[in-house]
Order: C-alpha cells, then sequence, then structure tokens
C-alpha cells in the first residue's frame, strides 16, 4: 500500500488532467440525456402478462388509455356538448392518437323502423339543441349500461372522452401536446387529464422539477455540514468535488451506453452526492489525522493506512446496489442497482487518485505541524466520543440490552408493513394528477385498463358465448362495472333485431350481423384482421393492492376452468402488473437483502481474514435495517418502487462504518496488542468521521423530503433514518460487542 500510495502521489499531474479530460467528455454527453418515464416500458419482456400487455398495443391499436373529464353541473346542455366535440375533434386530429370516443362520436346500435341501425349515439354535425332533444338524449343514455358510468357520470354531471396512443408514438410528447391543446381551448368546464399516458407525463415533469431545484440544495446542505466539520476549505470543496464528478460521469455513461432517466434513476444525483462525498471525507480525515513533520510522508502513510477500508466499504456499497439486479422484477430498478454502484466505484477511485493528487499537487497540507502542541479539542471529541466511550466501557451490558429492547419493539412493526404499487399514489393528495384520479375512480370506474384477451374464431357461436359468460363473471368483481366487446356488441345487435339480448347459436347469423359492423371504427380495437383474435376491454376500479390481487386470482382460475383447445384465454391490464410488481417487491427485497448480507460477509470476512469480524460488521446494519422496516410498519409507510430500495442501499451504506470501526481496530490492535485502548482509539478517530459522514449523507437524503414525489419523500427519509441508525450502530452496538468478546478472551487466557 505504501508503494500504490507513493505511486499516485508521483503520478498527482496525470492523474488530475485524465480525470479533467473525462470529466469534459461525459459532461457534454449529458445535454443528450432523455427521461423515460413509461412504466410499461420497464416491464420484463419474459414476464407473459407483462408481454401480453405490451402486444396489445400492436394488435387493438393501442394498450394506453388516456382520458380527459369535462365536469360541470349538467352534461346535458348545448353548449357542453359543444365542447365535448371540441375536445373530440382536436384529440382526432392530434398525430399520434389511434382511436377516440366521446358522447359525441361513441358507437350506437338500436332498433329502426326496418331492423337495426348501427350509428353514433348523436349525430356530429347536429347536435341537440332544444331541451326535448337533450332530456331525450338524457333518458336514453342513462337506459344503457354501457354509457352511464362509463361515458357519462351517474349524476350528470361529468364526461368522459377517452383516446388511445399508437403503439410505437412517443407517448411522452404526445400526452404533453395534448394536455396544452385542450387547456388552450380555454373551456369553462372543469378539465381533468387520467390514463397511464397523461400520469406518466406528470411523472417526466417532477422528475426534471427534482433534478433542477433538489441537487443544487443537496449539495449546499453537504457544503455546510462540511464546513462546520473540516473548517478547511479543501475539507469542503474536495468531498464535493468527488461527489460531483461522480455523478457526472454516471450521467455520461448512461448516455454513451443508451439509457435513460426513469422514476427510480432520477435520484442517483442525490444518491452519489450523499455517498460519493463519503469516501472522500474518510481519506481527508486520515490525512488530517496524521501529525508527521514531513507532509508528503504523512500523505503517503495516511492513503497507505485509508485505502483498504476505503475500497471495502465501497465494494460493499456497490454490492448493495447490484443486488437489485438479482430479483426486482423493473428493469428500471436494475438499471438504478448497476449505476448507482457504477458510480460509487467511480467516487471511490476519485477518492483514492484524485484527492490526494490534488492535496499534493496544490500542498493542501503543507502546514506545518507542532508536535509538541497538544491537538485541537472539538465539540465532536468533547461533547459526544469521550462521554460515548465512557459510557460504552462502564456499562456495556446494559447498552447490549438496551439495542435488544430496541429490536424487539421494532421487530413488531415488520408485520404492518404493506405494499402499494399503484402509480397515482406517487403523487400529492392535492396534486391535480392524484385529484383527476380520484375523479376517475369516483365516476367512471377507475382508469386502469384490464384486458381479457380470446384465441379462436371470432364468428364462433361458442367462442362470443363464452367472452359473454366471461364479462358477467367480471362484473361479479365490485372494482368492474363496465366492460366492452364484439361479444357484446352483436348481442346488442341480436336484441336490436328482436331476437333477445343474447348470441345467435348459428354461425351464419353471426356472420350476417358482424357483416354490418364491418368498417365500423370500433371493431379494430376489439378484434384482429384475421378475425383470430379478440379483447374484452374494461376498467379496474380500485387502487388497493389486495383487491387487485383478489380479482386476479379470481379471473385467472376462471381462464384455467373455461379455457379449450377451441379457444385460449389470457388476462392482462394494470391489475396483472401491479400484482406481479406487488410479489416482486417483496421477492425483490428478500433476494437483494440476502444476496448483499452473504456478499459482505464473505468480503469482509477474506480481507479481514476473520469470519468472527466480518460477523460483528454486520449486526449493526441487520439491527438497523429491523429498525427500517419497524418504522415502515408503525408510520404507515408501504413498501413501493422507491422504499423497497432502502434496505439494501442502508446495508451497502451503513456497512461502511462498520467495516471502518473493524479496520481501525484491526490496525490499531496490530500496533498496541491492547484491545481496550484500540477500540478507544478507533472511536475517537474514526468516531469523527463516521459522525461527519452520518451527518452529510442523511442531511442529503432528508432534501428529498421536499420532492413533488410521495415515494421520493418516503426513500430520503427511510434513508436518513439507516444512516443514523447505522452509524449509531458502529459506534454503539459493535464497540460493545468487541469490548465483550474480548473480555471474555482476556478471562480465558487468566
Amino acid at each position: 500500500m505504501n508503494r500504490f500510495a507513493e505511486g499516485i502521489v508521483k503520478l498527482k499531474w496525470l492523474i488530475i488532467i485524465a480525470v479533467l479530460g473525462l470529466t469534459v467528455f461525459f459532461g457534454y454527453q449529458i445535454k443528450f440525456i432523455t427521461i423515460n418515464s413509461d412504466i410499461i416500458s420497464s416491464l420484463p419482456d419474459d414476464d407473459p402478462a407483462a408481454k401480453l400487455y405490451k402486444s396489445i398495443g400492436n394488435q387493438f391499436g393501442g394498450n394506453d388509455i388516456g382520458m380527459i373529464v369535462l365536469e360541470t353541473d349538467n352534461v346535458f346542455k348545448v353548449e357542453v356538448l359543444k365542447h365535448v366535440k371540441q375536445v373530440t375533434d382536436s384529440l382526432m386530429v392530434t398525430k399520434g392518437v389511434s382511436t377516440v370516443t366521446s358522447l359525441t362520436n361513441v358507437l350506437d346500435i338500436k332498433n329502426a323502423e326496418f331492423g337495426i341501425e348501427i350509428g353514433k349515439l348523436v349525430d356530429e354535425y347536429d347536435l341537440p339543441n332544444t331541451q326535448e332533444q337533450l332530456d331525450s338524449l338524457k333518458k336514453y343514455v342513462f337506459s344503457k349500461d354501457s354509457y352511464k358510468g362509463s361515458i357519462v357520470s351517474k349524476d350528470a354531471t361529468a364526461t368522459l372522452v377517452l383516446f388511445t396512443m399508437e403503439d410505437n408514438a412517443d407517448k411522452q410528447l404526445i400526452a404533453k401536446g395534448i394536455r396544452h391543446k385542450i387547456e388552450g381551448l380555454n373551456l369553462p368546464e372543469t378539465l381533468y387529464f387520467g390514463g397511464l399516458p397523461m400520469m406518466m407525463n406528470d411523472v417526466s415533469d417532477l422528475i426534471l422539477d427534482d433534478i433542477i431545484w433538489l441537487v443544487p440544495i443537496v449539495f449546499v446542505i453537504i457544503a455546510f455540514i462540511l464546513l462546520i466539520s473540516f473548517r478547511s476549505l479543501h475539507g469542503v470543496v474536495l468531498p464535493l468535488l468527488i461527489a460531483g464528478l461522480s455523478v457526472i460521469w454516471t450521467l455520461g455513461i448512461m448516455v454513451v451506453t443508451g439509457y435513460e432517466l426513469t422514476i427510480i434513476s432520477n435520484v442517483i444525483p442525490v444518491v452519489l452526492l450523499a455517498v460519493g462525498s463519503a469516501y472522500a471525507i474518510h481519506v481527508i480525515n486520515s490525512i488530517n489525522e496524521n501529525k508527521l513533520e514531513n507532509r508528503k510522508h504523512a500523505l503517503i502513510k495516511a492513503l497507505s493506512f485509508i485505502i483498504v477500508p476505503v475500497i471495502l466499504a465501497a465494494a460493499t456499497t456497490a454490492i448493495g446496489f447490484i443486488s437489485f439486479v438479482f430479483g426486482a422484477y423493473l428493469t428500471m430498478i436494475k438499471d438504478f442497482g448497476i449505476f448507482t454502484a457504477i458510480g460509487t466505484l467511480i467516487a471511490v477511485v476519485l477518492s483514492i487518485f484524485l484527492v490526494p493528487s490534488l492535496i499534493s499537487a496544490f500542498s493542501l497540507n503543507s502546514k506545518r505541524i507542532d508536535k509538541e502542541k497538544p491537538a485541537r479539542k472539538t465539540i465532536l471529541s468533547n461533547v459526544i466520543l469521550h462521554p460515548l466511550v465512557t459510557l460504552l466501557f462502564k456499562h456495556p451490558k446494559y447498552s447490549l440490552v438496551a439495542w435488544a429492547i430496541f429490536l424487539l419493539v421494532s421487530s413488531v412493526g415488520i408485520f404492518q408493513i404493506k405494499t402499494s404499487v399503484n402509480m397515482s399514489e406517487y403523487f400529492k393528495k392535492d396534486n391535480p394528477t392524484r385529484v383527476s384520479e380520484d375523479i376517475m375512480q369516483q365516476k367512471f370506474g377507475g382508469s386502469q385498463p384490464v384486458f381479457i384477451v380470446f384465441e379462436g374464431d371470432m364468428q364462433s357461436p361458442e367462442v362470443l358465448k363464452l367472452m359473454i359468460s366471461t364479462e358477467k363473471f367480471m362484473k361479479t368483481d365490485p372494482n368492474i362495472t363496465v366492460t366492452q366487446s364484439v361479444a357484446g356488441l352483436i348481442e346488442q345487435m341480436n336484441d336490436a333485431m328482436g331476437e333477445g339480448k343474447r348470441i345467435p347459436n348459428e354461425k351464419a347469423k353471426v356472420e350476417q350481423l358482424w357483416f354490418l359492423l364491418d368498417g365500423q371504427d370500433i371493431m379494430p380495437q376489439l378484434v384482429s384482421d384475421e378475425l383470430d383474435k379478440g379483447i374484452i376491454q374494461s376498467k379496474f376500479a380500485s387502487v388497493e393492492s389486495r383487491e387487485m390481487e383478489v380479482f386476479t386470482v379470481k379471473m385467472n382460475q376462471f381462464i384455467t376452468e373455461n379455457s379449450t383447445e377451441n379457444c385460449k384465454i389470457s388476462l392482462t391490464g394494470m391489475p396483472s402488473v401491479y400484482v406481479k410488481l406487488n410479489q416482486s417487491l417483496i421477492k425483490s427485497q428478500y433476494n437483494s437483502l440476502i444476496i448483499a448480507v452473504l456478499m459482505v460477509l464473505l468480503i469482509i470476512g477474506l480481507i479481514l481474514r476473520s469470519g468472527s469480524k466480518g460477523v460483528f460488521a454486520t449486526i449493526p446494519i441487520i439491527s438497523t435495517i429491523i429498525i427500517l422496516f419497524g418504522f415502515m410498519g408503525f408510520a404507515g409507510i408501504s413498501l413501493d418502487i422507491a422504499t423497497v430500495l432502502v434496505a439494501s442501499i442502508a446495508l451497502g451504506i451503513g456497512i461502511d462504518y462498520s467495516i471502518h470501526v473493524i479496520t481501525s481496530f484491526n490496525n490499531y490492535l496490530q500496533e498496541s496488542g491492547d484491545a481496550e485502548q484500540s477500540i478507544e482509539k478507533t472511536i475517537m478517530t474514526s468516531g469523527k468521521a463516521i459522525i461527519i459522514n452520518v451527518t452529510a449523507v442523511a442531511a442529503g437524503f432528508l432534501v428529498l423530503l421536499f420532492s413533488q414525489m410521495v415515494p421520493l419523500q418516503n426513500f430520503g427519509l427511510l434513508v436518513a433514518i439507516s444512516m443514523f441508525g447505522s452509524g449509531f450502530g458502529a459506534l454503539t452496538l459493535l464497540p460493545v460487542i468487541l469490548i465483550l468478546a474480548n473480555r471474555k478472551r482476556k478471562l480465558k487466557a487468566n
């Protein structure tokens, strides 16, 4: 390590120039970064429900359903109908929109004088304009289940315009354009925009807003904490420089490799600002602690002392992030794990190479050391660390019992944790997007699309009858109120012909009715061109994970019992996706934690050549994770796509503190042979860097409380709590274990 440290100092200018060149290159790439808020694109291609959901977009004119609600005192007014037509016409000429359905263009099937009439509910060129016509329209609309609660709310105060987007269109750009265009009409009705495409556009805007104003705040807060901790300019500039460079390099690498920012990866800059500064803090603290008169020798000695624990800390942190690759359902979570791990490794490389190079090149440690002068006493040492050492040595068993009680109480809260995967809950309650989704749920049966796919002869009476029985079964669930399929249209037509609301038994009769439907705009949305596939479209009202799971299990059982060789049935849609995502959250949490814990144990054990010390190092962080989950349960914070990251991040980052304590203890023990003296010296030296690091990292993450997205608020709070817990554990629980373990060894020796 001495030779390695000497090499860094010797090649300092080459290192500085290389870092500068790479920073310019990666910094230039950031201008090309894009944001992808589409959760559907993050679904795995090998999952049947996700694969089927994506394929519907290709086969049936798009699976991304957007909604616009016009709310007023009474929908059945001349001016309201005109405004609905305005919105409908605007959407129909919007590039990338494949279908539009509203009160002014919805398909209607009814009896006519000479048989059956298939057309529009109203004549869009001659809208009702008398009170009698309006009353007649209202009466007719509320007489048909396919309109009531679907196109017009049951209280007649709101009407819905639905649209789908072409599968390969830029959905985010189209959604933004639609909102701008419809708001530009300046209609007097209250407008609500809902559905997945509109929601994803809003998420994208919030991601950009968060990055623009939260990252600078994190930067300033960490700078302030470093200033009061180190009381030197380089003590502030160098950690922030390392963190800033790691953010620039990581984002640049994302662009070069073709990745985009997502609802999860947008937090990478905040994570790296908080985490990336940690390694530089430990390097600077080690340099400051070395009191050799020759500053070059002091720098080399400090660097050789700190390289192993810093690399070890970074490796375990990276493992915490990489563990998301194993078990995460969404590719965006896997991408987050990969790039935060890359950013962490960049930060540690820069801390080891660039920080000493800059200190040496610009003589930042050139202050003359007065060996006779006692070390300056600080608030950290006097008020916190000295009393802590006294307490731990006086009452180690009481400290251990206190931790045990705390963990026991926390474990009760673990069983109260709930999962949440619905995107509407990512917004604050007063956010317009959340309000819109609440309106969709209350008045139109929600916005979550449900699709039942049938593979078979779509003109076969048996297949059509099976579709009807499936629709009836779906409606036994309170969250399904309206369904739509070609079988329903055939049934309505048969009823209009005076033969009852049923599917004809003869295929020839079905074909005759089918002929009348050919050319209608709705048909490509319901059946394939080859007539070998058809779908039932519906919406699921509830956002509760449990209710989605009940519906999915019930429908899959029905499908298993009713699928035949001639008709294969499959279920997909957002409830199915959310259920799979919900299950994956638990699996991902379990897998990532197990992998991270085992890898950390293995690496620490191998490097320190001691299995027991590997176990000792993990005890504080495992205790912290128990406390973290307990807090989530008691506080009612759900496990979602953001909070599922916390435990592994807490393990990856928090283990650093235990590593620094263990490695410092190991080094001091080799020098003096006195375990208790080594523990005291470890707390007094490494304790300072740990407290500074905990405060800086926790403060950085607490800034996320000001995010406009609920999962990121919870994420910031939980990571901050885990930082305090793991830091406190490393400075109390771990030393207590070392004190008691070494006392037992003394007793055995005696």
